[in-house]
C-alpha cells in the first residue's frame, strides 16, 4: 500500500510472474499426468486404510518413476521451472564472489558447481553444489554460501601438484596424497619429479622429502622407482641404477654423498651402486668398463716375475 493507504500495485499486477515459465510447467504437468493417471483414477475408500492405501500407492508411484528412469527428468524440468519463477521474483544471481582457485578457472567451478546463466538463489542446493565440486580431484575442499538476496560466494581448496606418476605405461600428474589429479599432457609440469610403480603415488610425499634434502642427489635423479611396494632405486640421469634398502634411507643417502665427493663414485664408469646392506657398498661396472679391467689384470698376470740379485 501506499502512504494514502492504496495498493502500490494490483494484486493481479503482482501476481502475473507465476505464468511466466508455463512451457517448464507444462511439461512437467503433461509427464506428471502420464506417470499418474493411473493412480489419479483409483477409488481409495475413506476410512482407516485409506492412509494405508494411500502410502501403498505413492511407494508404487515412486518405484515406477525409478524403474523407469524418469526421475532425472522430471528433477531437472522441476529445477528449471523454479529457477524461471525465482528470476521473475527478483531472485536470480546477480553477483558470484569466488576465491582459492589456481589449476580451475572459474567458468569450470560454476560448471561443477551446476551454476548458471539462468541459476537463482532459492533453488541452488549449496550442500549439492559443494558435493559436485569435491568430486572433481583438484578440488581439495569447497564452501558455498548463499548470501540473500542475490549473493553467492564460492571458495575452494586446491590441492597441490607433487609429482609426475608412471604406471602401466601411462604418466599421471599426482598431488601429494596421492590423489590422480589429470594425465600428464606432455607439456604441463615438465620439472616435477617422476615416480614409478605400482604404490609409488602414494609413498612419494615421503620419499621425495628425503631426497629433497640432498640436492646433489635430487639434481642427479631422472625417476625413483619403488620395488615390490618395498623400497626405492633411483636412476639417475648418468644411467647409473642407485640400490637403496628398506630402512634407513637417509644414511644411505648420506654414504652416496660421501662416496662422490670423496671418490667421484657417480662419474666413474658403473652402471648399478648397491646400498641395500648396511656399511657395505657393491658396485657393478659397465661393460667396457669391466672388459677393460679384465684385460689389465690379465696384462699383469702375464708380466714374468723379476729374481732378486744379492748384492
Amino acid at each position: 500500500m501506499d502512504r494514502r493507504g492504496r495498493l502500490a500495485q494490483s494484486i493481479t499486477a503482482n501476481t502475473q510472474w507465476l505464468a511466466a515459465p508455463r512451457s517448464g510447467f507444462a511439461r512437467v504437468k503433461r509427464m506428471a499426468r502420464r506417470l499418474l493417471a493411473p493412480v489419479l483414477d483409483l477409488d481409495i475408500p475413506h476410512g482407516p486404510g485409506s492412509i494405508s492405501a494411500a502410502m501403498i500407492v505413492a511407494a508404487s508411484v515412486g518405484y515406477g518413476i525409478a524403474v523407469g528412469g524418469h526421475g532425472p527428468e522430471i528433477l531437472a524440468e522441476l529445477h528449471r521451472a523454479c529457477d524461471a519463477v525465482s528470476n521473475r521474483a527478483g531472485l536470480q544471481i546477480s553477483s558470484i564472489s569466488m576465491n582459492g582457485q589456481q589449476e580451475l578457472d572459474q567458468p569450470a567451478i560454476l560448471e561443477l558447481a551446476g551454476v548458471g546463466s539462468q541459476s537463482s538463489l532459492p533453488c541452488l542446493d549449496a550442500a549439492t553444489a559443494r558435493r559436485d565440486l569435491m568430486r572433481n580431484p583438484w578440488i581439495a575442499d569447497a564452501t558455498v554460501l548463499k548470501l540473500y538476496p542475490d549473493r553467492l560466494q564460492i571458495s575452494v581448496t586446491e590441492r597441490l601438484p607433487l609429482a609426475l606418476w608412471q604406471k602401466d605405461g601411462r604418466v599421471s600428474v599426482i598431488a601429494a596424497d596421492g590423489t590422480v589429479l589429470e594425465e600428464f599432457n606432455g607439456r604441463r609440469f615438465m620439472d616435477f619429479p617422476l615416480v614409478v610403480g605400482d604404490g609409488a603415488e602414494r609413498d612419494a610425499r615421503d620419499f621425495l622429502d628425503i631426497v629433497g634434502r640432498y640436492p646433489m642427489i635430487r639434481q642427479a635423479v631422472e625417476a625413483s622407482v619403488l620395488v615390490a611396494e618395498r623400497r626405492w632405486n633411483l636412476h639417475l640421469k648418468s644411467g647409473i641404477d642407485v640400490r637403496l634398502p628398506d630402512g634407513d634411507v637417509e644414511q644411505a643417502l648420506q654414504t652416496l654423498v660421501a662416496l662422490d665427493r670423496d671418490k667421484k663414485i657417480l662419474s666413474r664408469d658403473i652402471t648399478a651402486i648397491d646400498l641395500r646392506r648396511p656399511g657395505q657398498v657393491t658396485v657393478r661396472l659397465s661393460d667396457a668398463a669391466a672388459q677393460a679391467r679384465a684385460e689389465t689384470v690379465k696384462d699383469m698376470l702375464k708380466k714374468p716375475k723379476t729374481k732378486e740379485h744379492d748384492a
